[in-house]
Formats: C-alpha cells, sequence, structure tokens
C-alpha cells in the first residue's frame, strides 16, 4: 500500500464528512498524485451537495473517478491539481490536473492526468475543467470575428466564457448579471458589464449560464433574429419557464444545449487536445479574477454548507491540502 489518504464525501444531502481511504501502490502505468488543490464547482458540485440532481441523470452526472451513487453517500469532484509521486519516470515531479475528486492522494492511470505548463500555477490550473466546458460552449457557437456576443450569468463557467471570447479581435464581449458588483469582474477579464435591464440587444450570439427561467428568457430577448443562444446552464431537477409563445418564433430564435460530454461534431480535436487546450489559455493571468476564495481541506465540510446556501460567496472557492 501507498499508505493512507483522507477524501471528502457528501454523507447525505447537505452534510460532508472526511474519510479515511487507503491508497494502493500503483501500477506500471498509474501515477500516484498528491493533491495541492482542488476547486468547487460551485454550480454542478451544490446541485450534487443538496442532492438536486434528477434520477433520470445519475448515469450521466457521474465524475471520472466517482464513488458512491446519487444522491449519497458519494465522493465527487473533479477539480484536481496535484504533484506526481510514483508513476513513470518522464511524469514523477511533474504538476498535472486530474479530474478527480477531493482527496489527500489518489492513484489513477497516467493517461488520466495532463502536465500543467510550467507558465501555469498550480492554484489557477484548478480552472481548467471550467475553462475546458468555455471552450466547448464557444465551439458550438462558433463566434465570427466582429460578432457581439452576450454571456448572461457571472458566475464560473460564464465569466470563463468572457475572458475566451474578449480575447478573439473585433468581438464585442458583455458580461450580464443581476450583481452590479460583478462590473470589477467583467472589466479583469476584458469584457463590458451590464445588468440585464440594460444590456445591449442584438446580438449574434447569447451564451446563457445563470442557471434560471429569468435568465435565459433575457437571452432571447437578448438574441438577434434568426440567431441563437447557447444554453450551458445546469439546472438539476428545477423547472426552467420560457416565453416561448411570444417572439420566439417570429423571430425564428434557436437555443442550442452545451455540455462538456459532447465535441461538436466536425471538431477535429478530441477530449484530451480541448483539455490541453484549456490549460493552454490558463496562462493569461486574467483568469486569476475567477478565485475568489480558499479554504484548507480540513475545513471543506463546513465549506461546502455555506456555498450551497450561498453565504460564501465565490466564483472558484479553492482548497489547499496540506503536505503530509
Amino acid at each position: 500500500m501507498s499508505g493512507d489518504a483522507r477524501a471528502f464525501w457528501l454523507a447525505s444531502p447537505g452534510r460532508g464528512e472526511i474519510r479515511s481511504e487507503q491508497v494502493r501502490r500503483p501500477a506500471r502505468d498509474e501515477v500516484l498524485v498528491r493533491t495541492l488543490h482542488t476547486g468547487v464547482s460551485r454550480g454542478t458540485e451544490t446541485t450534487v451537495f443538496t442532492g438536486r440532481v434528477p434520477e433520470s441523470q445519475w448515469p450521466l452526472m457521474r465524475a471520472p473517478f466517482q464513488e458512491g451513487d446519487f444522491p449519497a453517500p458519494v465522493k465527487y469532484g473533479y477539480l484536481n491539481v496535484g504533484v506526481v509521486e510514483q508513476g513513470p519516470t518522464e511524469l514523477l515531479g511533474k504538476i498535472v490536473f486530474a479530474l478527480y475528486p477531493h482527496q489527500t492522494r489518489f492513484v489513477v492511470p497516467a493517461s488520466a492526468v495532463t502536465v500543467v505548463p510550467d507558465q501555469v500555477p498550480p492554484d489557477r490550473a484548478v480552472l481548467a475543467g471550467t475553462v475546458e466546458t468555455a471552450v466547448n460552449a464557444l465551439w458550438d457557437a462558433a463566434p465570427q470575428i466582429g460578432d457581439k456576443i452576450a454571456v448572461v450569468g457571472a458566475g464560473m463557467v460564464g465569466a470563463s466564457v468572457a475572458a475566451i471570447a474578449a480575447q478573439i479581435p473585433g468581438v464585442r464581449v458583455e458580461l450580464v448579471d443581476i450583481d452590479a458588483d460583478r462590473a470589477a469582474l467583467a472589466a479583469r477579464i476584458g469584457a463590458g458589464f451590464a445588468t440585464p435591464e440594460k444590456a445591449q440587444d442584438g446580438c449574434d450570439i447569447v451564451v446563457h449560464a445563470s442557471a434560471t427561467s429569468a435568465g435565459l428568457t433575457r437571452s432571447l430577448e437578448l438574441v438577434a433574429p434568426e440567431a441563437t443562444v447557447v444554453e450551458l446552464s445546469w439546472y438539476g431537477d428545477k423547472q426552467v419557464t420560457v416565453p416561448l409563445g411570444e417572439f420566439f418564433h417570429s423571430r425564428r430564435l434557436t437555443v442550442r444545449s452545451s455540455q462538456v460530454g459532447g465535441i461538436v461534431p466536425g471538431r477535429r480535436r478530441g477530449y484530451a487536445e480541448r483539455l490541453a487546450l484549456a490549460l493552454d489559455l490558463l496562462r493569461n493571468p486574467v483568469f486569476e479574477a475567477l478565485i475568489t476564495g480558499r479554504s484548507p481541506f480540513a475545513e471543506l465540510p463546513e465549506v461546502m454548507p455555506r456555498l450551497a446556501a450561498g453565504s460564501l460567496r465565490a466564483l472558484c472557492h479553492l482548497i489547499d491540502y496540506p503536505e503530509e
């Protein structure tokens, strides 16, 4: 055995705990990783934490290295950065990203880790999974030079979309959110900002990421005739109401879903290349704006209920791990 580890488990909806884990010695084609940082994906993980994953979606919502089953007990998470302590020579000592839950040490196939570029700080690399989702959304949206783009919902995913889109030459990007304080975030990532009632309409593309009916309705209002709203929100078991009986048909609008589990047909890049691209984009320090807090691993059982309730406001909340 390679020794004991500690992992965060959802014991029951709304209650988490840290449990001991046995970590075996890695095989020839595996790596032992010591975790440096994990990130809490506030939208998806708090949906899991509160037990709001619809039963019909249990198979699709499984994380790659999840243990247990929904609704609980379950070990869930997918934003993990660590250092390889055992494994193939070319990976020893490397900082790597893995889609692994909150755990101090773990063993996975060597093919399941991606080396973090030297220019990307390990804590910023935690954002790779979210930036990968944003890359996928923009592949689905297919923006062109000169487009007017609105991103409705200035959370972790929406801000990532806006940060990437703002780097496209000639594109106008406006981040839209009910929280006027998000204007500072928009400025840091190079995007404009507006509250919903002041947002500019006539957009070529609107990416919706607020996970609210009001946000999706406003997205449909902002998009130009015959244009597309890319729906990136994960609603869990919430019901969504939108005005499809008003201007939706007369303006020939399209609502297109985007989900990181699938790549738009015609793309010649696979999942590994998409993740590598996300990590490469994270060389840009602008993404530091998305890390809005951090806590030690031992406090995660107390931190998760606060994130789920909204009393701890965050985009990406970073979890730091001790050397052990």
